[in-house]
């Protein structure tokens, strides 16, 4: 930093911290104590209109002082309330930014909302289907079993049939022979 921006730097420090104390409770105090001692000077034998004077010198070139205080303060002022502009306007933009991300947000949760509700349809059918497999399952199962059962029944039955043919083939074996016997015989 150059000497020149180091004088303006503390020149600069030093106008902040009289605006400062210019408004506040001590600055009123030290004028009030001046007002008092300098009106006070003509109770000690000094002349009034030279104290006027004096009095009157000084509050004009205070007065010019402050008014120079007062613009540098608004000043700052300014430049604070550009500032906070500059952030309201950045921040604004942020917020536009996130509401954009928030409708974007409750477009994709209504699209999930719906691919969930298409979902749920999807299982309730399939839950149907599966009912009307098991169903399908069942009678199937009791078919075979029928099946089973008839199967177990002609085979029983064939079983039976071959054991009377065979009863028959034996009876007429015997007839045959009796039969044979007979023509032999006469």
């Amino acid at each position: 930093m150059d000497k020149r921006k180091f004088k303006f730097s503390r020149l600069n420090d030093f106008s902040h911290s009289t605006i400062d104390w210019i408004g506040s409770v001590p600055s009123l105090l030290v004028h009030t104590f001046f007002f008092v001692g300098s009106f006070s000077l003509i109770l000690f034998g000094f002349e009034a209109d030279k104290v006027l004077l004096i009095v009157t010198t000084l509050v004009s070139l205070e007065a010019i002082y402050l008014a120079i205080f007062i613009q540098m303060s608004v000043n700052l002022n300014s430049q604070s309330l550009a500032e906070v502009e500059e952030n309201i306007d950045e921040i604004q933009v942020d917020v536009e930014e996130i509401q954009k991300d928030v409708e974007e947000i409750e477009k994709d949760v209504d699209e999930i909302q719906k691919d969930v509700d298409e979902i749920q349809e999807d299982v309730e059918e399939i839950e149907k289907d599966v009912d009307e497999i098991q169903k399908d399952v069942d009678e199937i199962q009791e078919d075979v079993e029928d099946i089973q059962e008839e199967d177990e029944e002609e085979v029983n039955r064939d079983k039976n049939n071959r054991e009377v043919l065979e009863k028959i083939e034996s009876q007429l074996h015997l007839l045959m022979t009796e039969i044979e016997k007979i023509k032999a015989g006469k």
